[in-house]
């Protein structure tokens, strides 16, 4: 591969041990060209049967984050096996451990084991609530750090039962990215000193993290009224914490257009007589000009039932071009059933084809200007790349991989 071809990851190699959705935290890498070496126990991850869509007998969570890795098994039970992996960690920058934090040390394989072989190496830990507190060793899945962080509110169905709504899944998602990009200031530091690092991450704290607004807001709310205060287009009276204050906006709303629904976000003074001047009614403007600023017109039910009517004289298509040509911000409203048929969706996102995949997935959402990042490798079946990681990576002879194998060490 000439310079030029090179990955942004090139030269980085990571191995992996990891059961179920923490295993993301190393896709970001994979995505970027790292070479991420999945070290499974001969059973195999069983992340391969865990959630729906299952697509040829194999879930969709599998196929998107262990998308791009190679597959290695190795029975830690045994020494042969745990002396493959020190060989693995000796050429390695970055240990991933996604799974209950001590487990590799259980087997001789933590952090202070590993720096004596490589002291370099960049050792991660995410798990569910993190290494420390009284959750520390609390099993959970991905939907217990949202409620855990207040993100999904409890619902009731028509029969009084309690159930988990519809939701944007958070912390799953968040706690492998900050993971990725800790990790990566872990590797600059430890090739310009020579010195690794250990770090850990609870899913949980990531998606406390991203919902910051929210909750701060909260704590804010918690001083004198005299020291925090609302917005001056609100006459500086407090607002419901966080997007709770949304609910009463007006010129920053959802509306129902012809054949769907528009997000209006006309909270600027200047974007409000856009939009007054472009649907032929500058009265709106005149009567109600509202502040400079994050001005949501809250409460003003008169406007917003004039709002109501004329948004929906036209589609969603028209009004997201009208905001386009006469400079107001709009936005659609769509779900993710109907995402992909988005015009601005199909134009950023060229979709992993599931003839090549096993699946149809969402490609890495960065781009580099001038490059195009190689389509990741199908995720791959256990232990699928076990003579290639002996025989290349570490260059193990055959003599030595058959005795691995008569050893039980590879399962």
């Amino acid at each position: 591969m000439t310079n030029e071809a090179r990955t942004p990851l090139a030269g980085l190699r990571v191995i992996e041990s990891s059961l179920l959705g923490p295993a993301a935290i190393t896709t970001h890498l994979a995505d970027l060209g790292a070479d991420v070496i999945k070290v499974e126990s001969p059973s195999g991850d069983y992340v391969r049967e865990m959630t729906w869509p299952i697509i040829g007998g194999v879930s969709l969570l599998h196929y998107h984050i262990n998308r791009g890795k190679k597959s290695i098994t190795l029975d830690l039970r045994t020494p042969e096996g745990v002396e493959v992996y020190k060989d693995l960690v000796r050429g390695a920058d970055v240990v991933v451990e996604a799974m209950r934090p001590g487990s590799l040390a259980r087997r001789g394989l933590g952090y202070e084991d590993l720096a004596s072989l490589n002291p370099k190496i960049v050792f991660c830990n995410i798990s569910g609530y993190g290494m420390t507190g009284p959750y520390k060793n609390l099993p959970a899945h991905g939907i217990a750090f949202d409620t855990w962080a207040g993100i999904v509110n409890p619902a009731y169905d028509e029969d009084g039962f309690c159930y988990i709504p519809e939701h944007a899944s958070i912390g799953m998602h968040a706690g492998p990215m900050f993971g990725a990009m800790t990790i990566l200031a872990g590797v600059i530091r430890a090739r310009e000193t020579g010195r690794g690092s250990m770090m850990e991450i609870g899913q949980s704290d990531a998606a406390a993290y991203m919902d910051w607004y929210r909750s701060e807001s909260w704590i804010a709310y918690e001083r004198p009224e005299d020291e925090v205060t609302g917005n001056k287009a609100d006459d500086y009276v407090r607002r419901a914490p966080g997007t709770a204050g949304m609910k009463e906006g007006v010129r920053y709303q959802m509306y129902e257009s012809a054949d769907g629904h528009v997000l209006l976000m006309a909270s600027e003074q200047a974007f409000w007589k856009n939009f007054c001047d472009c649907v032929g009614r500058p009265d709106l403007f005149e009567r109600w000009p509202g502040s400079k600023f994050a001005d949501h017109a809250r409460g003003n039910r008169e406007l917003q039932v004039q709002l109501r009517d004329i948004f929906k004289q036209k589609t969603s298509e028209a009004w997201i071009r009208l905001g386009d040509e006469k400079n107001f911000p709009i936005a659609p409203v769509n779900t993710p059933k109907t995402l992909a048929d988005d015009p601005q969706f199909k134009d950023r996102f060229q979709l992993l084809p599931h003839e090549k995949h096993g699946a149809d997935m969402l490609p890495f959402p960065v781009k580099i200007v001038g490059e195009e990042l190689p389509a990741p490798s199908k995720a791959p079946t256990v232990g699928e790349h076990n003579h290639h990681v002996l025989g290349e990576v570490l260059g193990y002879d055959k003599d030595r991989i058959k005795a691995l194998e008569e050893a039980g060490a590879l399962g």
